[in-house]
């Protein structure tokens, strides 16, 4: 499982890095997904605003965005199944790309009353379930995705103290 890290600011520490692919190999594991892979872009305010904008008609900056390459799949699933979407090099299925507002993710930290590696796992998490197809449109539906993700932060020990 590799989480393919896009950070060219320096924004994240090492640490925080580390704690991102653990993260995304946690949430692999809980979908039973092993042979993936996804890309994590760190960008800032402006450039996050500018893609909300463009993919979803929102003029505002977020903390995360998720691009899964597989819509309508339920997981797990064979990676033979989809060939064009192999990576060429390891053959892991690329599932997509989470897009994180270093920014946005320490200001959430603050205003949640936890720290930054807390925040920074959950919305790795959230985007993580974005990826596998999960959502939050319906009460349903959130409901569903807050349980994945809070399984993944009680696996990786992520408390609300966690700085």
């Amino acid at each position: 499982m590799a989480l393919v890290l896009y950070d060219e600011q320096g924004l994240l520490t090492c640490d925080e890095q580390e704690l991102a692919k653990k993260v995304f190999e946690c949430a692999s594991a809980l979908m039973g997904q092993t042979d993936v892979c996804a890309e994590l872009t760190v960008v800032g305010p402006e450039e996050i605003r500018e893609v909300n904008l463009a993919t979803r008609g929102v003029d505002s900056v977020t903390d995360v965005l998720s691009f899964p390459t597989l819509d309508g799949v339920a997981f797990p699933v064979k990676n033979e199944d989809f060939p064009c979407d192999l990576d060429p090099e390891t053959g892991e299925l690329m599932l997509g790309e989470i897009m994180l507002c270093e920014s946005r993710m320490r200001e959430q930290a603050k205003e949640y009353g936890h720290g930054d590696r807390r925040e920074l796992a959950y919305l790795i998490a959230h985007g993580c379930m974005h990826l596998y197809g999960y959502d939050h449109m319906t009460d349903e539906e959130r409901a569903l995705m807050r349980e994945r993700e809070e399984e993944v932060m009680n696996i990786l020990g992520t408390t609300r103290n966690l700085t």
